[in-house]
């Protein structure tokens, strides 16, 4: 796969087709462009250092969590995963105090939150727990507006706030904003819950196992979308989980916790799945490692079939003559936002006058940031060998067949990945790497949203070489690409 086809789809067909401009537009262009339709620089992820803290309860000898140090990069994904009772959601809760530490430190950016007013410091970071947690008494407008009400917002930017976050979690603002919560499904719960976790911009945003209470299918589109949005925002990430394989297809980085949030591994997905540390890990990871490989390499970072695009209203008849002109055998009906409502063969449409307009909720579609372990399971729930494939803001990006997945995992077994680490142990040392002066931190902490900073991050780990690779990270820089976006 060249590096060229994480940003662009193959349209070796798309002049002759009339096809729009998504098709030859960067996803990291679309991204940047949404992210800033609001007209507002939007504030990017900053680091955190959890430094040599320690929780004890009461007058309990054992700690919950025991002299935990561990460093969390600025503009990435940290999943949390470990059994029942390890202190992964009290690590989680200490890094905005909604449990204080007993001993330590905790480092956002370049400050030292440790001592500052709790209240202040939570309103400046994100919080989405199981089932949103919206207050059952306000409307979803008023819900995702609370915190930016407190921090003095006028009513003008508040509502523009609402309205620009229910699209980025594609729930239509005209329809949801006056709902309440008992008016929702339970997915619609959970997106409008991370769209009040945005509302104030915050730089870090925590997730306490924001997806453990719904149904699969809801599960894997909330995930993909998340995804999306991390790709848009570049937010400092932490998410609590006990499901491995949500770890692997959303984690940048894993830290694996035993009892007492002692780490027994902490490094990225591909290297826990191919060099687990020990039995414990191993155990964790399950049966199958083999297979999850295939929730790290992403949908966009795979070569997609341009195919046909139609429109509502469109001659059918016209429609043929295209497909017929392409070699393909069929087309994909895109809305006036390019968003795919159905995919009809050419038999479908010849006997069709004009092009329908109703939306197929049975279509078989993905996202880019989807991972071909999930375009999979959706090919074979279709009972077809391809899928159509969303970028931004769910507008059409091509067609994946089962074929190109099957490419891409030749390719995953000759992946070697990177290898920078940050820091995470139990030992109450500070590696020299970490022992930063405040201004470097904080321009470590601006500096990894964006291209810009990749030499420095790839200078912080020895490492200035840059390769591309199935997974979409680049060795040395992961887990970002050549443009600055996620992988």
């Amino acid at each position: 796969m060249s590096e060229n086809t994480r940003n662009n789809t193959t349209s070796s067909h798309a002049a002759s087709q009339g096809v729009g401009t998504e098709q030859t537009t960067s996803s990291a262009d679309e991204s940047r462009n949404d992210a800033n339709r609001g007209g507002e620089a939007r504030q990017k992820g900053a680091s955190i250092l959890i430094e040599n803290v320690t929780k004890r309860y009461g007058g309990g000898k054992k700690p919950a969590v025991d002299q935990l140090t561990l460093e969390i990069p600025a503009g990435q994904i940290i999943m949390f995963v470990g059994p029942s009772g390890c202190g992964k959601t009290t690590t989680l809760k200490m890094i905005n105090r909604l449990i204080e530490p007993t001993e330590g430190r905790l480092i956002l950016g370049d400050e030292d939150v440790t001592k500052i007013n709790g209240d202040k410091l939570r309103r400046k970071i994100g919080y989405v727990i199981q089932a949103g947690g919206l207050l059952p008494h306000m409307t979803v407008a008023s819900n995702i507006g609370l915190v930016p009400k407190m921090l003095g917002w006028d009513k003008k930017r508040i509502a523009e706030r609402v309205d620009e976050l229910l699209d980025l979690v594609s729930l239509d603002a005209d329809t949801y904003r006056n709902r309440y919560p008992r008016e929702l499904s339970g997915g619609q719960q959970q997106r409008v819950g991370v769209a009040r976790a945005l509302a104030a911009d915050p730089p870090v945003l925590l997730m306490d196992e924001p997806f453990g209470a719904v149904d699969p299918i809801t599960r894997q589109r909330l995930q993909d979308e998340l995804i999306n949005i991390q790709s848009e925002l570049h937010k400092t990430i932490v998410c609590v989980t006990h499901d491995f394989d949500e770890a692997v297809k959303l984690g940048d980085w894993i830290a694996v916790f035993d009892e007492g949030a002692r780490i027994v591994q902490y490094d990225t997905p591909e290297r826990i799945l191919a060099n687990p540390a020990n039995e414990f890990v191993e155990n964790f990871i399950g049966s199958g490692a083999g297979l999850k490989q295939l929730g790290l390499a992403r949908v966009g970072d795979v070569d997609l079939i341009s195919g046909v695009l139609g429109h509502p209203g469109q001659s059918a008849r016209e429609l043929v003559g295209h497909i017929d002109k392409t070699g393909y055998n069929s087309a994909v009906i895109v809305d006036d936002r390019e968003r795919p409502i159905q995919w009809l063969s050419k038999e479908q449409l010849s006997r069709m006058t004009t092009v329908p307009s109703h939306l197929d909720k049975e279509l078989p579609l993905v996202g880019t940031r989807s991972t071909l372990n999930d375009a999979l399971d959706t090919m074979l729930v279709a009972s077809t060998g391809e899928a159509v494939v969303e970028g931004a803001r769910g507008r059409y990006r091509g067609i994946i067949t089962v074929e190109t997945v099957m490419n891409a995992i030749t390719e995953l077994r000759r992946y070697t990945p990177g290898d920078y680490t940050p820091v995470g142990n139990n030992t109450g040392e500070i590696p020299v790497t970490v022992q930063r002066t405040n201004s470097e931190a904080s321009g470590d902490a601006e500096g990894t949203a964006g291209a810009e900073s990749q030499d420095a991050d790839a200078s912080v780990a020895g490492d200035t070489t840059s390769s591309a690779d199935p997974t979409g990270r680049a060795a040395g820089r992961e887990p970002w690409n050549e443009s600055g976006d996620r992988s």
